[in-house]
């Protein structure tokens, strides 16, 4: 009996471990759909306030190809700054419906000004600085991701 309960509370203890790490560990694709075609990204995601609140900070480079997004969950109005990020980046905020509600370009390294969404948001992309100029991304287009299709 001791040794059943051993088993079951080192299960309980891997489970519990492997649960907020699975929360800021998804890699996976995601792909805007533009006037000019279709462009992939290879996104981290993060969807608990922990993994919100560090975002892109510290890390000194991103792929082109390279991104984070941010799940909020619900549709609300977000609110982004620049502290402790180390590389300009593009936000792109995106609707649960997966269409891009607007995009801010070329957020500055280490600013604390907030950059809002304009309206209510479920997701945000962040990818390197002048990327969604260099590919036409803009208001309007649409995302497709695996959290997006369970979003709607």
């Amino acid at each position: 009996m001791f040794h059943q309960f051993r088993a079951l509370a080192a299960v309980a203890v891997i489970v519990g471990v492997s649960l907020p790490l699975a929360a800021c560990s998804d890699d996976s694709t995601l792909t805007i759909h533009s006037a000019n075609g279709d462009h992939t990204f290879k996104v981290e995601v993060v969807d608990t306030p922990e993994s919100r609140a560090k975002g892109l900070m510290y890390r000194q480079e991103l792929a082109p190809d390279a991104g984070m997004l941010f799940d909020f969950f619900e549709d609300r109005p977000v609110s982004f700054w620049m502290r402790n990020t180390f590389i300009p980046l593009d936000m792109i905020f995106i609707t649960g419906d997966g269409v891009v509600k607007n995009v801010h370009v070329n957020a500055r390294p280490h600013d604390p000004t907030g950059i809002p969404s304009d309206g209510p948001v479920q997701f945000v992309l962040e990818i390197p600085g002048g990327r969604s100029v260099e590919l036409g991304i803009d208001a309007g287009d649409t995302v497709t991701h695996e959290r997006i299709e369970a979003a709607k």
